[in-house]
Order: structure tokens, then sequence, then C-alpha cells
């Protein structure tokens, strides 16, 4: 299976560069799997599509400031202007870090992209902040500009994060990240910090949806998936099944794998937010001898296309996705590859809005 079968053309003008003011006045294509027939619907519709007896199952990950401005050993440092937090990005010493997954609180020590990548060498120290707040040593490189870097000791190291950082906006979003991002680029039901981009398909719900869905008597589990390298990676291979992803954290508490199994059990249809929970329920459910949901915690790298034998999920609510990437082979994995490209290519003429800050889709 080629990566380039999962091409479709999308004009640049439909990449959502805004969240719309109001979450849930987002459009939603909803499909149907089994006959490949689509309608053009709007979130607000979703709780009442839900069948009596669903459980929807959310990803609570809660997305942090993961983008971090620093300077090399021996450059000047100099503030950031407020306009444009990028703009030194390209002169002498200036280094990006997007912090991707934490492999060590004692000491922290985390694996990052780095930009310019090609000129950061092991032992060098960046530094972050106009009183350089906080340092992070180089202690090991990879391809295509990863990194594993050691930050000195602090008092509070989320603190000085959530003071010094930028929110990890995609690099199709092609502004510079604001104030209002911190709450829009956030689901209304985040709990656990962890996530170095969001959960997408979550962005559209309001406290009053969810409650709405809870009126008509639809039971909600969460789980928790940080995004990370995993999710958003591209694809460097020609074949599908060439292709591995990197592992990102995931737990299920006591509450959440009771009310899973329970479902199964009983043949209720479960429905994910997002691509993420189906990786994440899916991953869990790999791993038990018998299908059912442990609770725990773990490192889940299952990488689902075509061809893929479900569990655990039975209906996936999520946003478009970029074209040959991993997330639309899950979403084609699901709904039948002809169906979803077909359902692209009618979001694509509809002018539907794309990706992150986009409309979503809901494959049942």
């Amino acid at each position: 299976m080629l990566v380039s079968d999962f091409h479709y053309d999308l004009p640049e003008a439909l990449i959502a560069q805004e969240a719309l003011p109001d979450r849930a006045a987002s459009r939603m294509l909803h499909l149907d799997r089994t006959t490949g027939a689509v309608s053009d619907r709007v979130f607000r519709d979703f709780p009442g599509i839900l069948r009596p007896g669903d459980l929807l199952v959310m990803n609570n990950t809660r997305v942090f400031p993961a983008r971090l401005y620093g300077r090399r050993t021996g450059a000047k440092a100099q503030p950031l202007s407020p306009h444009n937090p990028a703009s030194h990005d390209f002169l002498r010493g200036r280094v990006e870090v997007l912090l991707t997954r934490e492999t060590s609180r004692d000491p922290n020590e985390w694996e990052c992209l780095v930009r310019p990548g090609r000129k950061i060498g092991v032992g060098e120290t960046v530094f972050f902040g106009e009183q350089d707040e906080l340092q992070a040593e180089v202690i090991s490189r990879g391809s295509f500009g990863e990194r594993h870097v050691r930050f000195a000791p602090v008092n509070d190291f989320f603190a000085l994060v959530e003071k010094l950082g930028h929110v990890p906006l995609p690099p199709y979003i092609a502004r510079d990240d604001r104030a209002g991002d911190r709450d829009r680029y956030q689901t209304v039901y985040a709990k656990e910090r962890g996530s170095v981009a969001a959960p997408t398909a979550g962005l559209h719900f309001t406290p009053e949806i969810l409650d709405s869905i809870r009126e008509r008597g639809i039971e909600i589990a969460e789980i928790t998936l940080h995004v990370g390298l995993g999710t958003f990676q591209p694809m460097r291979v020609q074949k599908v099944e060439e292709h591995r992803l990197h592992q990102e954290h995931y737990a299920i508490s006591a509450e959440a794998s009771e009310k899973i199994n329970r479902a199964v059990a009983e043949r209720r249809r479960i429905v994910a937010v997002g691509t993420t929970t189906v990786r994440t329920l899916e991953y869990a459910a790999s791993k038990s001898p018998d299908g059912r949901i442990a609770a725990g915690s773990g490192e889940a790298d299952l990488f689902i296309y075509p061809g893929y034998s479900f569990r655990i999920v039975g209906a996936l609510l999520t946003n478009f996705h970029l074209p040959e990437s991993t997330l639309l082979m899950l979403v084609c994995a699901l709904g039948g590859k002809d169906h979803v490209l077909k359902a692209y290519r009618h979001a694509v003429q509809e002018r539907y809005r794309f990706y992150s800050y986009g409309d979503c889709m809901l494959v049942e």
C-alpha cells in the first residue's frame, strides 16, 4: 500500500487560520461508512445523532505552551517582539525548541524538535528568557531535527514553561500564536497536562453540548493520550507498512476501563472523539489477551491503516487531516478508503474548513 494512495488536493484557502468564535458552530460532514453516503450537518446536530446506549469516549489531555524560543551559548540575549515571537529565529544564535515528550521528571529531560536543527550539537546549551530562567543542554541528537535535552534544575519547571512558552500551533496555521489561542487551542474538558498539539475533534464541544449529551442519557468516559510526535510526524517512506510511530504516553482510569468494558460486553456502540482516542483504546485492547481494556498507563505506538480490524471503536468524530498522513489513514481504516477520500472531495467542493481550527466529520 502506497502513501501516495492517500493523497487529495486541497486549496490553501480552505486551511482554517482562525478558530470560530463559537466552538459548536462548526460544520460536520456525516459519513455512512457502510454505504458511503454523506450529508452536510452542523456540529450542534451531534448530540441528536448519538444512539441510546452509546458510550462517548474523549481524550482529556491538556496542551501546554511547548514551543520555546531561546539562544545558543554565546549569543546575546534580546527580547522577542510581542507581535512576532519568532521574528529573531534566524538571527545569530536564535533557537526554536518544541518539547514533544517528557522522558524523565527528575531531572527534566525531554525529546524535542529544534530549529535550526543542523547547527545544534551535543553538549551545547540553549538559554530561554531574558534572564536565562531556563537552560537546556543537548545530550543526544537524532534525525530530522530531533534532540534529547536536559534542563537545569529549577524550583517549578512547568511554571517557567507556562511563562516563557508559546502555544504550539501547527505549521499550516501561518501566523504567530496569540493570547486567545491559550484557551481556544484547548478542549473545554482538558485536565491532564502533557500534549504538544490539541486533540482537535474535541475543540468543537462546549459545556452546553456536553450537557445535552448527558441529558439524552449518553454515557461519557475520559481517557488520556498526550499528543506528541506519534500523532503529527510526517511519513518519510513510500510504502505505508514500513512506517513506524513514535510512542505517546497514555493513561486509562479504573472508572473509564469499567465503562468501556461494560459497553463492549453489552454490545453497545463506542464513539471515539478523535484519532488519539481511537489509538489509545485499540492499543490497550491489543495488549490484553481477552481484548478487555485494562486500567493503567503505558506508551502507545499503534499505527492503524486500512486492513486493521477494530476491536473497540464503532464510530469516530474527527477533524479533516493532511493528505498522506497517518491520521487520514486511520480514518480510512474505519470508514473505508474510497468512501473517506470521496467524502474529502465533497468537503473541498463544499468549502469546508480544514485541519486543527476547521470543521469536523462523523464516521459511523
